[in-house]
């Protein structure tokens, strides 16, 4: 019996650099050319899905990708620029600094009520706003943690230990069942939509994309560790107050309970993720390598402003009545 192919295909370009990447794939390795990338706009749909399209060659790949791509020389020269583009627009766009504890305090700070898109959903969204939002946060959450994992041979000691026991949180203590990105399958499937792998990669724009493409820039560069750690500690602090107000969204909506499991999880979870990554991951982390403290700001303010220009994005498309998908 032939076996079947679960990588998902290849998406529909949208602009050169991406159907380049696109073409390209589909060929042997080795084979072809990259085209010089010039000065594409570093949020823009083309460069992002060119990205996401490369980064996925090192997750589940494509059906029609040969897996040799992954560490083709042409192809990982051709993303590196693209890459420094991104990171180049990352770094101008926040306040930058070393002071790591300070920059992870003011993530404690609720946003303004209503400024939120967990606020907006909790107090006024309606049922197709909130399958959209699952659409857009499918892009990571059937991989939810996986970018992360590219962090754990770059550290040492507490730090390492302290990161593999979140980790193994995510990926459900050992029972598939329970792995979150499973999780986030079911909500896909009690939501009425597609739980396949990549299944709206062509429905979510870049502002959706560039977060997901961030953690995979930081995991995949041992120079960037600490701004992997930066978001990680970002991510996980500001997830339990969100995860509540949607939890709260969802119950008044009547949705699914298997949409309002995979939120719960990560209240009671996230809230103990905090603590161990302040504490233990960030805390042995600059005790053993202080230089890093600028990439760990870094990686926490990039996290912060990628998730407000997707709150923008989403929220004004709600309030305007209209789609946020493309």
């Amino acid at each position: 019996m032939t076996a079947v192919s679960l990588s998902p295909v290849l998406p529909r370009p949208r602009g050169p650099l991406s159907a380049a990447v696109v073409r390209i794939l589909r060929e042997e390795p080795g084979t072809a050319t990259f085209p010089a990338p010039g000065t594409p706009e570093p949020f823009g749909e083309d460069l992002h899905l060119a990205l996401y399209t490369l980064y996925e060659l090192h997750y589940q790949g494509f059906a029609e990708a040969d897996p040799d791509w992954e560490w083709d020389p042409a192809m990982i020269a051709f993303r590196t620029a693209l890459e420094r583009t991104f990171l180049a627009a990352l770094r101008h766009e926040v306040a930058g600094g070393a002071d790591v504890w300070s920059t992870v305090d003011e993530l404690l700070v609720e946003p303004v009520e209503g400024n939120g898109v967990s606020h907006f959903l909790r107090d006024e969204g309606e049922w197709w706003q909130v399958r959209e939002y699952f659409t857009h946060r499918s892009l990571y959450h059937l991989k939810e943690a996986d970018p992360h994992a590219w962090v754990l041979p770059r550290l040492r000691g507490k730090a390492k230990a302290a990161l593999v026991a979140v980790e193994f949180d995510e990926f459900g203590g050992g029972d598939a069942e329970r792995m979150h990105s499973q999780l986030y399958a079911n909500l896909l499937t009690g939501a009425g939509l597609d739980p396949g792998y990549l299944a709206y990669l062509d429905r979510v724009p870049a502002v959706a994309l560039a977060p997901v493409n961030m953690m995979s820039l930081f995991g995949l560069r041992r120079s960037l560790r600490g701004a992997l750690v930066g978001h990680f500690a970002a991510a996980e602090i500001t997830t339990a107050p969100s995860a509540r107000r949607m939890a709260q969204a969802l119950e008044r909506l009547n949705a699914d309970p298997a949409c309002v499991e995979f939120f719960t999880e990560h209240i009671e979870a996230d809230a103990v993720h905090e603590q161990v990554l302040r504490h233990d991951v960030l805390g042995d982390l600059l005790a053993r390598e202080p230089e890093l403290a600028a990439d760990v700001v870094l990686g926490v303010q990039a996290t912060e402003f990628l998730e407000q220009r997707l709150a923008e994005h989403l929220l004004g498309c709600w309030r305007a009545g209209q789609t946020s998908l493309i």
